[in-house]
């Protein structure tokens, strides 16, 4: 398993970070074990595949843990690359996976038996100008997502309202949508320590993408800048991301994210010269030589700064023919 990198860092006497492969751009999503009196917590442990399994037996290895010793698995959010392997440690280990109903919920709709979410992605894709051919490549692309995060866990729900156990400290879960809806990050007051998943990353901004599953939040972004204007002001010392490496200056770094996102706005507004539909926009944004991958999230975040756009009254939507589009 071992690629000339660390996979283990001890970031405090009670942390463990660990670097999960991922088969993306990303190259790793982090993995936290928490030290407890009575067993350890996993945060995230990442998505499955061969090389993350491998991962895990070496990474326990190094500190000194078996399976037994992981007493439970906590994920901040739905994503495979943060929920995919928790079936397979659930086996493992028995222990109990811990994630918001909400991201539960996600999980169904995308990964359930029926898999509605692909095919209203697919939908909502078409509807704003993606051509048949692209959209059934897409569809494609996301059933391959199902052998990432297989098997399913059996999963309890976190409150929102009331702290959690991480190891031997509680931490009071705080609901961060936008990049996911129901993802929920932990914040422990005395020592300033936040587990963060993907909403607050150092070097690298998430993805903030629209979704069509119903009854989910019609502007992300709006909520994520929401988000980030009240994580704000949290009194922070260290901060455990989902990607790269765990980083000060938590509040300064909220405030870099927003101005990214208003400089964004700012970019899309100039280059909406005449009607685009959200796909020629995405195109005209990102390029046209993206992989499938990459185009999923390039047209999802199109779509949520859209939103935000026309909720903020800036721009507005009409349907031609069967395609949204869009004008100043």
């Amino acid at each position: 398993m071992s690629n000339n990198r660390n996979i283990v860092d001890q970031r405090a006497g009670h942390i463990f970070q660990v670097k999960v492969p991922l088969p993306f751009p990303l190259r790793w999503v982090n993995s936290y074990v928490v030290k407890g009196v009575e067993g350890y917590t996993v945060i995230d442990p990442g998505i499955h595949t061969d090389d993350a399994e491998a991962c895990w037996h070496e990474a326990l290895g190094l500190m000194n843990l078996k399976f037994s010793d992981i007493q439970q698995i906590v994920l901040t959010h739905h994503h495979p690359d943060h929920y995919g392997l928790s079936g397979w440690l659930q086996q493992e280990t028995g222990a109990k996976v811990w994630m918001s109903e909400a991201g539960k919920r996600q999980v169904d709709y995308l990964w359930g038996p029926y898999r509605r979410g692909t095919i209203d992605l697919h939908t909502m894709f078409t509807l704003h100008g993606m051509n048949s051919q692209v959209g059934d490549m897409l569809v494609e692309h996301m059933e391959d997502f199902v052998t990432f995060v297989s098997p399913q866990p059996e999963v309890s729900f976190i409150k929102m309202n009331e702290r959690f156990l991480l190891g031997d400290q509680f931490y009071k879960p705080i609901h961060t949508p936008g990049h996911a809806y129901g993802q929920l990050i932990f914040y422990h007051e005395a020592s300033g320590e936040i587990f963060c998943g993907d909403q607050v990353l150092p070097q690298i901004t998430p993805n903030i993408g629209l979704l069509s599953m119903p009854g989910m939040d019609d502007n992300p972004l709006q909520s994520f800048l929401d988000s980030l204007s009240f994580l704000s002001t949290l009194d922070v010392n260290i901060a455990y991301p989902g990607h790269r490496d765990p980083f000060t200056g938590f509040a300064e770094r909220c405030r870099e994210i927003i101005e990214h996102h208003r400089e964004r706005l700012e970019r899309l507004i100039v280059m909406m010269d005449e009607p685009y539909t959200a796909y020629e926009i995405c195109l005209k944004f990102f390029g046209n030589k993206l992989s499938i991958h990459q185009l999923r999230f390039a047209m999802a975040e199109t779509l949520a700064h859209l939103a935000y756009l026309r909720e903020s009254g800036v721009l507005s939507e009409e349907l031609r023919g069967n395609i949204v589009v869009y004008r100043q």
